[in-house]
């Protein structure tokens, strides 16, 4: 009688009948700057192996993911409005996920309200500031001369005024969010004036009325006063103002001025005689 074996049964061997595709679960973040170049991250399942991603039609540069296959870190190709995200292996194409192509908003508009100070020497180099709303990142001219900025943030503005001829000049800034000007411009101020010689002749009669001269630099626009008395100027050549001498107080002696925008100077005394 033959005896009966019995065969051990074998342990059940797990195999996949076909290779599947990937499969996406999420991006994160899932929006981003339309110009691109923002890191994404991918979650799903066989991920390893990313030949391909792509955001809609742009590829996308693929940086780094785990060997498990649940995620896959990528750099955004520049896009616009919202595309479908897969993702490529050599097993297939995974199913899409959403992302989002943001548009920046525009820079605001700078507005300059008020500077300080409103006015300084020709020469430039005055230390200003500017305030207003929207004035990151500016440049400030001067009646079409640059300054130097050495500051600027949202509110404010700080510098160094440039050299500019004598007047109001307008003072514009600009930002990437447009230009725009301080109301209230700023006034180049003439050198101060320079007296070389004294008025002459330093005598005059109570009744004035003679010629006096007064020698000098800078003194274009220039006024003379005899003590608080204005004098007639009737010519002004910037180095020679010649005028005529006003009614004084006999037997007093006043001191002579010559004010121009950049500033006073003396220009000697006058005596009344007895």
């Amino acid at each position: 009688m033959n005896a009966i074996v019995h065969a051990t049964p074998s342990a059940p061997s797990l195999t996949l009948p076909w290779p599947l595709p990937p499969v996406l679960f999420a991006d994160s973040p899932n929006a981003g700057p339309a110009a691109g170049g923002n890191t994404v991250t991918l979650t799903g399942l066989g991920l390893n192996a990313a030949t391909q991603v792509l955001f809609g039609s742009a590829p996308a540069t693929i940086v780094a993911g785990d060997v498990l296959g649940f995620s896959l870190v990528v750099m955004a190709p520049p896009g616009s409005g919202t595309v479908a995200v897969t993702v490529t292996t050599p097993n297939g194409t995974s199913n899409p996920v959403a992302y989002t192509y943001l548009v920046a908003s525009p820079p605001p508009a700078p507005n300059p309200t008020t500077i300080v100070p409103v006015s300084g020497p020709v020469t430039g180099g005055t230390p200003f500031i500017i305030t207003g709303t929207g004035l990151a990142g500016a440049s400030v001219t001067f009646g079409g001369a640059a300054a130097t900025v050495l500051a600027s943030a949202p509110n404010v503005i700080a510098g160094l005024t440039p050299a500019h001829a004598a007047g109001n000049v307008p003072v514009v800034v600009t930002t990437p969010g447009g230009s725009a000007s301080v109301p209230s411009g700023f006034t180049y101020l003439s050198s101060a004036p320079v007296v070389t010689a004294a008025i002459t002749p330093s005598v005059s009669i109570p009744a004035g009325g003679g010629v006096f001269t007064i020698v000098g630099t800078n003194l274009t626009g220039a006024t003379v006063t005899f003590g608080a008395t204005p004098a007639t100027v009737t010519t002004n050549t910037g180095t020679v103002i010649t005028g005529i001498i006003p009614a004084g107080t006999p037997s007093t002696t006043v001191n002579v001025t010559v004010t121009t925008p950049g500033g006073t100077a003396s220009a000697g005394t006058m005596t009344y005689t007895a």
